[in-house]
């Protein structure tokens, strides 16, 4: 049975567990990274904007300190952005609760980027979790409990970029989750891609995609 302890251990003993040269995945600036945001709606979003409110209910490794009776609440210092590396495992984990592309609703677009500097990631994919008494259930366990983690481990750590994890919903292929600070200066000034989810070049991609999801293109 897999673990995953519902409290995290320490900071100072997640400290401890680190190990250099394994457990920090260095994500080269060549790397294409690929976002799925909503551009309108009331909590509309630009492309390269970290999201300081939280911890929401479906974003596995918010860092926020939860508000009063654990509700989200504005968080300066607590930036969240989402990645993945392919145009497939950014839809499925954000139309994931409906498996309905909604390509029209709040705006949504596709941003496609490469950061001006090397990222560091703690590796959520490799040994770690177990070094620290979890297991890989911490990419598709209970997000309370993941977002306990995620303060723990920025608590730790926090000259790092973020986490490398697997997807829960695109076969384990690679996910990230950079936190601001340090982040943002990472990011590029000017995207490789920026397109509505609507456009029509996408039309047959998306397709494809929902092909292989068997979720449904709106």
């Amino acid at each position: 049975m897999a673990r995953l302890p519902d409290e995290p251990p320490p900071p100072e003993t997640l400290r401890a567990l680190l190990r250099s040269s394994e457990d920090i995945v260095a994500v080269h600036r060549a790397t294409r990274l690929v976002r799925i945001f909503a551009a309108g709606g009331r909590h509309s979003q630009r492309w390269n904007s970290f999201r300081f409110y939280g911890p929401l209910p479906h974003a596995r490794f918010d860092p926020h300190p939860p508000g009063p009776g654990g509700a989200p609440a504005t968080r300066p210092g607590h930036g969240t952005l989402y990645f993945g590396l392919s145009v497939r495992t950014s839809v499925a984990e954000v139309f994931q609760t409906t498996s309905l592309v909604d390509r029209s609703t709040r705006r949504p677009h596709l941003v496609v980027l490469r950061p001006r500097r090397t990222l560091h990631l703690l590796d959520l994919a490799g040994l770690w979790p177990t070094r620290a008494g979890a297991s890989q259930e911490i990419s598709s366990g209970p997000k309370p409990v993941t977002q306990a983690w995620a303060r723990a481990i920025r608590a730790a750590h926090p000259g790092l970029d973020g986490v490398w994890y697997r997807s829960s919903m695109d076969s384990g292929d690679p996910a990230i989750c950079l936190w601001e600070p340090p982040a943002a200066t990472a990011l590029p000034r000017n995207p490789d891609v920026l397109v509505p989810l609507d456009y029509p070049g996408l039309d047959l991609p998306l397709a494809r995609v929902c092909q292989e999801l068997n979720y449904t293109l709106g």
